[in-house]
Formats: structure tokens, C-alpha cells, sequence
């Protein structure tokens, strides 16, 4: 957990925080979605979510719903920067960081590539296999 005022007393909810936000970017279409657990690499955060929006609105949309939920959690984010522009916007909850890009600012700052150490957290929900009959 950072040490950074307003943020989680448990890191299991600054993990669940991240993995909803993943959810919900990609339920909202958002693209190359992805949750980077940084807690080994970063004195400043503990995970950092991105994924890219096709489109201003569309970015917009999913920040708001992100801190719509951070705010109904109890996990109000602590700030926001890039509204005005959205081309990269970033919401900060303190132990979660998620970064919304469009694809040109998302390739040009290659978060990736910086946290390329840091271990990606599985967020997609589990779906049942469906067994598929040997063939004959």
C-alpha cells in the first residue's frame, strides 16, 4: 500500500478498484485494456490501470464511471488531469492510477515499456468452457 494520504487500508481493495475500472473500460469498448501491479517497482502507487478509448466522448464517459464507482466505494479519486484535452486522462485513487488514452498518445508514452517489469493482474471474468466433442 503507498503511503500517500486517501488511500486503501486493505490492498485487496485497491486491487478490486483496479480490476472493476479494467471491467468497465473494457465493457465501454475501451481497447488493449490492462492492469499493471506495480506495488514491487513504484513508491507512488500500487496498480496502474490503461486502456484506449476510441474516441474524446468515449474517454470521457469511462472516467466519469470510473470515479462514479471509485466515489460509490468510498474510493473517491484524489485528482483528475487531462479533461480538458482527452488524450490521455488520468484519474488518481492514490493506490490506483488509471490512465484512459487515445491510440497515438497511448503508443507515443509506452507505459508498457516503463512498467514493463511489473506483473499483469488478470481481470477478465472467468467464463465455463464449453467441452468440445472428440472429433471422429
Amino acid at each position: 500500500m503507498t503511503a500517500r494520504a486517501g488511500g486503501t487500508k486493505k490492498p485487496d481493495t485497491a486491487r478490486q478498484l483496479a480490476i472493476a475500472a479494467a471491467r468497465m473500460a473494457h465493457e465501454s469498448h475501451c481497447e488493449e485494456v490492462l492492469v499493471l501491479d506495480v506495488r514491487r517497482q513504484s513508491p507512488v502507487t500500487d496498480f496502474y490501470v490503461i486502456a484506449t478509448g476510441t474516441s474524446d466522448r468515449q474517454i470521457r464517459s469511462v472516467a466519469d464511471e470510473i470515479a462514479d464507482y471509485g466515489r460509490q466505494h468510498g474510493y473517491p479519486p484524489w485528482h483528475m488531469a487531462g479533461e480538458t484535452s482527452a488524450q490521455w486522462l488520468v484519474l488518481d485513487f492514490v493506490d490506483v492510477v488509471v490512465h484512459l488514452f487515445d491510440d497515438e498518445h497511448r503508443h507515443y508514452y509506452d507505459l508498457e515499456l516503463l512498467w514493463g517489469d511489473a506483473t499483469r493482474v488478470s481481470w477478465r471474468r472467468r467464463t465455463k468452457k464449453t467441452a468440445v466433442p472428440p472429433e471422429e
